[in-house]
């Protein structure tokens, strides 16, 4: 049953992608933070901070994540699945969208640095 639910909301996120990404990448200050490495891809499917950051990156950072949390909320209530089944699995793809250079965290919860091979992902991720 738990596979079920996890291959519905793959699909959910799959199919309806996530615009707060989208939109988030157009931000110009987004994009120098990831490119910069102050900001990374988390398994939970939320943005974090790499390391101290300025109270406007943090402002960012929080409000992307209202966005995705907003966002999970939707899709879950569409899928059947729960908000945090549908960030796990966004998270798992988000790490996987990465690109060299970029950082994101581990399932162990050490930030690295995406480099041309596979990330290190979460063993449940599909």
């Amino acid at each position: 049953m738990k596979t079920k639910v996890m291959m519905m909301v793959a699909a959910a996120v799959a199919l309806g992608g996530l615009s707060v990404a989208a939109s988030a990448q157009r931000d110009p200050a987004y994009a120098a933070a990831r490119a910069g490495g102050e900001v990374g891809e988390q398994p939970d499917g939320y943005l974090g901070l790499v390391g101290a950051a300025s109270g406007d990156l943090r402002a960012l950072v929080n409000n992307i994540n209202i966005q995705r949390k907003s966002a999970y909320t939707q899709k879950a209530q569409a899928s059947g699945a729960t908000v945090e089944q549908l960030a796990f699995t966004s998270g798992c793809n988000l790490i996987l969208q990465t690109n060299a250079g970029e950082k994101y965290k581990t399932p162990g919860g050490v930030w690295k640095t995406r480099t041309a091979a596979a990330p290190e992902r979460d063993s449940r991720c599909v």
